[in-house]
């Protein structure tokens, strides 16, 4: 089942404790998921609905309780008023789709053709009326690098323990 990051009745946080209820049974319940979160089962079930924002210390200990750091950069994309203007990746695709993707936007090629693009923009040290262009092009394939890296460590704190490699 694809999560999908949204605002709306049965949201990201009733898939993701669901998703979390396969492994501990006392997330199949309200009553069970807000006893460990520390909130009230109407909390829980307005947060689930849509119907009320969560805490960002709740999406914290969901995040932690569910396994599913995906709620946390869900939160960023769709609530924090900063991260709204940010580009943030928030699915978990499989670790083959990762790589696929990270190797592709990585290629030898294209970060050689990166390189030379921001020396020849930075050499003379600013930005140039002509050069705004290809330093748009230049961030976003490296917005797209970003991604595939910030979807990788998701996938590792989700699967292998926190981002730097401590469990």
């Amino acid at each position: 089942m694809e999560k999908e990051c949204i605002n709306c009745g049965g949201s990201i946080y009733f898939q993701c404790r669901k998703e979390a209820a396969k492994y501990n049974d006392r997330l199949s319940s309200r009553e069970g998921a807000s006893e460990m979160l520390n909130v009230s089962v109407s909390s829980l079930s307005n947060y689930e609905l849509g119907l009320t924002p969560v805490p960002t210390d709740v999406v914290v200990r969901m995040a932690d309780l569910y396994g599913a750091p995906e709620l946390e950069a869900c939160y960023c994309k769709n609530d924090c008023p900063i991260g709204k203007r940010q580009n943030i990746a928030t699915k978990i695709r499989g670790i083959e789709q990762i790589t696929c993707s990270l190797l592709n936007h990585a290629d030898d090629d294209r970060l050689h053709s990166i390189k030379k693009g921001l020396l020849k923009i930075a050499s003379d040290g600013k930005l140039d009326p002509g050069e705004e262009e290809e330093l748009k092009q230049i961030v976003a394939c490296l917005s797209d690098f970003a991604d595939d890296v910030m979807e990788l460590r998701m996938y590792l704190k989700k699967h292998g323990g926190t981002p730097d490699g401590t469990n």
